[in-house]
């Protein structure tokens, strides 16, 4: 598969410098970490975070910085299109019998972002037994479709956000907004938010499938927003329509994209 002999391609060059490696595996590592060590200090000090308790609060994070990391580690170098538009390279990727989107994602592909997966897979590991959930067969099951869904509405959002770089190629200040921007929100209670973040946030983009809509209903933590517990059943169908918009928006752009003219 051409993918995967891409991306193996790329680990072995990064690792002949294997300094480099570990300090950017760190680095990435450390600063995730300490966004939720900032988390971990205000629920410290409010003993419930709008009727959550720390331990709900850490499982809502680790859902969603789990699949932030998975879609910033497979999927966000797509983000690097707008240097690909300005330099004239992308043209290379027409040029091939595959996917562009696959190709691109594969040459910048960096192992040492697996940085942020760790934090996020150590506090699940905390929070699962703390949560005070029978985990029984059918929620385990619901915590994997949460991941696998939550990944792929991340990966979604960036491949939809990064094809508006086909039209202004210094989008990607806009693309870092919606992704890094709707990660941070996700780190607390969407019902702590006003109506019109909710909206925009939730709903409209829709980041409340990523975690806040799962987690509710595994912990069956405090439910001011009144939601239904089969709304957690839509999430897959979220998942697939975000992937289908950010698929067209793709489509559209590559159909439109009329090279730099040199």
């Amino acid at each position: 598969m051409l993918y995967r002999r891409l991306v193996a391609g790329r680990i072995r060059s990064d690792w002949q410098y294997r300094a480099s490696f570990f300090t950017f595996l760190t680095a990435q590592t450390l600063i995730t970490a300490l966004e939720f060590v900032a988390l971990a200090i205000l629920v410290r000090l409010v003993p419930t975070l709008g009727g959550w308790t720390p331990a709900q609060v850490a499982f809502l994070y680790a859902v969603a910085a789990f699949g932030f990391g998975m879609a910033d580690l497979f999927v966000s170098p797509v983000e690097r299109i707008s240097v690909w538009v300005q330099t004239g390279t992308f043209d290379r990727l027409l040029l091939r019998p595959a996917p562009a989107l696959v190709q691109l994602c594969a040459f910048e592909f960096e192992l040492r972002r697996i940085g942020k997966l760790v934090p996020a897979v150590l506090v699940l590991g905390w929070a699962l037994p703390n949560v005070g959930v029978d985990w029984s067969p059918t929620r385990l099951l619901v915590l994997v479709m949460a991941l696998v869904c939550a990944t792929l509405i991340y990966a979604s959002l960036w491949v939809l956000t990064s094809s508006f770089s086909f039209w202004a190629v210094a989008a990607k200040e806009a693309t870092n907004a919606v992704t890094y921007g709707g990660q941070f929100a996700n780190e607390y209670p969407l019902h702590l938010y006003r109506d019109w973040i909710r909206a925009t946030l939730g709903w409209g983009i829709p980041l409340a499938f990523v975690s806040y809509v799962p987690s509710q209903y595994l912990l069956d933590a405090s439910n001011p927003l009144g939601m239904p517990s089969w709304l957690v059943a839509t999430t897959p169908a979220v998942a697939l329509a975000a992937m289908a918009v950010a698929a067209a928006v793709w489509s559209v752009g590559i159909r439109h994209y009329q090279s730099t003219g040199s």
